[in-house]
């Protein structure tokens, strides 16, 4: 009996000492600091630009695309937009007037139907069955009551696709990016490219038909198309630091 009280009394004991360890391991594991699990977004800063707010329309019908007759609209897609003389309800294809440049205000005076000719009148919008197109005047321009036309959609298939909501602006950029400052407005009014302009600004100024040197957006070298008249620019952390016009 003896016996089996000290192999009792033993068995305890390892149990009690077995179980003190696995406390402590428990205790200890509870206690020593974990690693903690990193957020993906903690580092992600947004910029003053990331905060502009832009208005979509989303329109799926002419009705839709007509409630922009009368209203003032910008360019948003610069250097991307060819447009056309306008007169009766007919764009004339034949004989581009330029290419609409970015910021620039228009005011709506009509949405209208037309079949295009092939080639360059259908390189950004697809012909379909026949495009849609607003015809406009520019009030900033030297004769601000000449009407002209820009291909926004087409019909297809008995569907409507608008791209107006990516063409342009339903805001005015100066205002919905005031804090790039008067100073930088003026430059990018004129379609000027200068030191110190970010991506962004470059391209509103300069247009969106763009060569990046590589997707590291801000430490890049990037040549814009400028309407045919290329400029080279050197970015260094989101800065401009070097303008170079490119022989065309």
């Amino acid at each position: 009996m003896e016996n089996g009280k000290k192999i009792s009394i033993a068995v305890t004991l390892a149990f009690v000492v077995a179980i003190g360890v696995r406390v402590g391991l428990i205790y200890k594991a509870n206690h020593e600091e974990m690693p903690v699990a990193k957020n993906p977004y903690e580092k992600t800063k947004l910029s003053a630009d990331d905060m502009v707010f832009l208005r979509k329309q989303r329109p799926d019908s002419l009705k839709d695309e007509r409630e922009l007759i009368g209203k003032t609209i910008w360019m948003s897609a610069g250097g991307q937009m060819d447009y056309y003389h306008y007169a009766s309800h007919h764009a004339d294809y034949a004989h581009p007037v330029g290419t609409l440049e970015g910021a620039e205000p228009l005011l709506i005076k009509d949405v209208f139907e037309q079949v295009p000719p092939k080639g360059r009148a259908v390189s950004r919008i697809s012909a379909g069955e026949h495009h849609v197109l607003l015809a406009f005047t520019l009030p900033k321009s030297a004769d601000p009551k000449a009407e002209y036309a820009v291909p926004v959609g087409n019909f297809e298939n008995g569907n409507y696709t608008f791209l107006s909501d990516e063409i342009f602006f339903y805001d005015d950029p100066h205002v919905l990016y005031k804090h790039w400052g008067p100073e930088m407005w003026a430059h990018i009014d004129k379609h000027e490219a200068v030191v110190g302009m970010s991506e962004n600004q470059a391209m509103m100024s300069l247009g969106q038909v763009i060569t990046p040197s590589s997707d590291s957006t801000g430490n890049r070298t990037v040549t814009y198309d400028n309407s045919g008249h290329p400029i080279k620019i050197e970015f260094e952390d989101n800065k401009a630091v070097k303008v170079t016009p490119v022989a065309s």
